[in-house]
């Protein structure tokens, strides 16, 4: 992977954990039940996503470091 594609899975990071942080701001003022349930499960999924994207990056740091250590 390049520096170039390692940059960019870090800034998608930085933007699952941004879009996480929204929806758990955006539940502390919903009222109605069925809305906080979908931005839940919403939340679930750019939660899964983040790890994901940080395991391929530490796979890829790691692997980096066996090439060049």
């Amino acid at each position: 992977m390049t520096q170039k594609e390692l940059l960019y899975v870090e800034d998608a990071i930085n933007h699952e954990k941004n879009i996480i942080a929204y929806c758990k701001d955006l539940t502390e003022s919903l009222e109605d039940e069925q809305l906080v349930t979908f931005i839940e499960k919403e939340i679930k999924k750019h939660e899964s996503m983040e790890q994901k994207l940080t395991k391929l990056l530490e796979d890829m740091s790691n692997e980096w470091s066996n090439i060049n250590g």
